[in-house]
This record gives structure tokens, sequence and C-alpha cells, in this order.
């Protein structure tokens, strides 16, 4: 089955549309909750379905290193160990294969590399990331690629890209799973004229859908628009275009508007075993003792089952507590927050209103402070978490 996609409204940039999967359809803009080794931390299925969610995304590198993507497969295949019966997308794992692995070295060939969870050595290939996929069966898999991170080089950074691009042709050779899309992925760091050049050279090998990596990796905003600026308007628009690795509210709007259709991001779940919940007002940290005897939802206008049936008192008692029900709410709280972030602006596309919907939401929230953003994601990115 060939997965296909349909634009149905635009404004301005940004787009309303239907990707129909072996699993389902996905109304986008869509957010996608990340579910790593097959699980949305703290969730059950049931309460990712209540939220509206019918597509999570699963990492292929993790379940490759464990228990095994062919284990999976002797299992039914990933939809049936998992027991969702919605549509799932597995990343290659060329991301954590660079970030989380030791002693990586690339060739051509691929990556050989130790794993972070024992130790064990893994030569990691393009064939090795596309039968892994199909093993798990995934309606949506990925092309492997090879990210740069922030400081590399104008040549290392063009070299990387390059073997990305080689690498996407030998996957879309390799892939045999008519029920699987496959999607290339843009590299090019932070330089717009390598991106563009990305953008245009996968464009050319016609691949179902096509997603914007290597972005959002503890660069500065500005940096990130630009450079998904610089690539984004190169791209297919009759094929589905996703960036990979946004999350947090305000940076849903920005990529909607230049014309993303899906994103995803581990902040929403990461942030809310934390104790910090999103608001309209912006985020808060239900831990503190100010929301003690507060007998209110943590954010009135939202409909999540947490703030419809429970108090910030509350929530802040089983924080202070350790309870782990307090990972529960707060995820369910993060997940439907960003739910109806994406949803509304849906609407907002086919009303021809999105940037009235955009400016009324971001002239009330308030934004984490850009440096206290980035020291946080580069501390999280140095602790190279499998957690999520």
């Amino acid at each position: 089955m060939t997965t296909s996609f349909t634009l149905q409204a635009t404004d301005g940039r940004a787009r309303a549309g239907e990707l129909r999967t072996a699993h389902g359809t996905l109304l986008t803009p869509a957010f996608m909750p990340v579910g790593t080794q097959a699980t949305v931390k703290s969730l059950i299925w049931d309460d990712v379905r209540a939220m509206g969610y019918n597509l999570v995304l699963c990492n292929n590198y993790h379940l490759y290193l464990n228990p095994g993507s062919e284990y999976i497969a002797s299992m039914g295949g990933l939809h049936k160990f998992m027991n969702w019966d919605g549509m799932i997308l597995t990343d290659s794992g060329g991301f954590q294969v660079f970030s989380m692995a030791t002693l990586a070295k690339i060739t051509d060939e691929g990556v050989h590399f130790k794993s972070h969870v024992d130790g064990s050595r893994h030569f990691f290939t393009p064939e090795i990331a596309i039968k892994s996929q199909e093993y798990l069966g995934s309606d949506i898999a990925m092309v492997l690629d090879q990210p740069v991170a922030p400081g590399a080089t104008y040549e290392q950074t063009k070299e990387a890209m390059e073997r990305t691009h080689r690498w996407a042709a030998e996957c879309k050779r390799i892939h045999t799973r008519e029920d699987q899309q496959l999607f290339a992925i843009v590299q090019g760091g932070f330089v717009p004229e390598l991106r563009r050049i990305s953008a245009e050279t996968l464009a050319e090998m016609d691949f179902p859908g096509y997603a914007i990596g290597g972005l959002s990796v503890g660069e500065g905003k500005k940096t990130t628009w630009e450079n998904l600026d610089a690539c984004i308007r190169y791209m297919p628009e009759d094929k589905a275009r996703y960036m990979m690795g946004v999350g947090s509210p305000e940076d849903l709007f920005y990529a909607i508007e230049q014309g993303v259709d899906m994103m995803d991001c581990v902040l929403a779940t990461r942030i809310a075993r934390n104790a910090a919940l999103w608001t309209h007002d912006g985020r808060i940290n239900i831990d503190r003792p100010i929301y003690k005897g507060k007998d209110e939802p943590i954010d009135p206008e939202c409909d999540c089952y947490t703030c419809r049936t429970f108090s910030k008192a509350y929530v802040n008692h089983l924080f202070r507590n350790k309870e782990l029900t307090a990972f529960r709410l707060a995820s369910i709280h993060n997940l439907k927050f960003l739910k109806n972030i994406v949803t509304g602006a849906r609407q907002a596309i086919f009303d021809n209103n999105f940037e009235k919907y955009k400016i009324n939401f971001l002239e009330r929230y308030q934004v984490v402070d850009e440096k206290v953003r980035l020291d946080q994601k580069r501390r999280y990115l140095e602790r190279k978490s499998s957690d999520d």
C-alpha cells in the first residue's frame, strides 16, 4: 500500500492536509507523541487515544538494541507487540547513533558504534536500518541519515549531507514493504545553502514524504527558523513535510507557519515528569509551594482529563510526595495541550485565520527565556538520556 498525502487547504505557507496510511489517516498539521521504547512514558494507550492522537513515534535504534527488531517481528510486529491499533512512525536511529552511542566510526558503508546500553559493538548500515524497520512493520519509516552537531565546519557538514543523500538512495533501493512509507531526511546542518541543496537533491529522488532533521538540537531559535526556511520552500508541495524534534508550544506555531505538516518531540513528557506544565499564560512548575491549596485546574481553558478532574493543589501534592500518578497526570495535560494547539491550527487554516490564531496565543503565552532553554537543552544532550 502506498501512503498518500492530500493538501486540503493553505493559509499563507501554513497547510492543512490528510496523510493516509495502512493503519489510519492523519489530519495535519499534527504533533506525534514519542514512544521511544514502544511506550509513551507513564501512559497507557487508552490515555493517548483519549487525547485524540492516532500516530505515535517509536525509535528503531532503541528497539533494535532491545528487545531486537527480529524478536518484535516474531511477536507479530510492533503494532501487535505494543497493542496499538493506530499509526506508528519509526525514526531510523541515525540521530541516536551519533548522539548516544560511543566510539562511533563513520564510513560510507555505515557506522561502527558501541551500544550505550551494554557496550556491545554494532555496525549500522542503510540496509540494517531499513530491514529493522521492516521487521517492526511501522506505517512510516525513515532513511538512515547523518546529522551534525552545532559547531561542525562547512566541510564536515557538506560531507555528512552528501553521505545522507547516498544513504537515502540506498535505503530507497533496499526498501520493499508496500504497506510502509519511506521518508527521506533533509540535512545540511546550519548552512542555509546546504539545506537548499539537500532539499532539492532529495526531492529529485521522489520519496513519498520528507523530513527536516538536524535542527532544534541546541542551536538558537533564530538559526532553527532560518535553516527551516532555507529548505522547506524547495520540498515538494504534494508530499508530507515532517520537522523532527520540535515540541514546545511556540515552536509548533512557527513550524506550521512555514509549511510543516508533522512534528514530534520528547519535551512534553520529559518536562511533565519534572513537574513543568504548559498553560495559556506560559510554563509553570506545579511542585512549587505556591500551588499548595490552589483549588483550581492547571489551566481553566484546557479540556484534558487532568484539568477536568483534579486541582493544582492535588497535582502539587502528588509531586511533592513523589507519587507516580503525578507523571501520568502531568503528561496527559502537556500532550493534550499540544494536541489542542495543532487542532486549532488546522481549523484556523481552513478559516484562513492562522495568523490571528498564532498572534492571539503568543501575545499571552510567556516563552521560556532563550538562555535558560539552551542551558536546559545542553544539559539534556550531555546526559544523552534514553529515558524518553
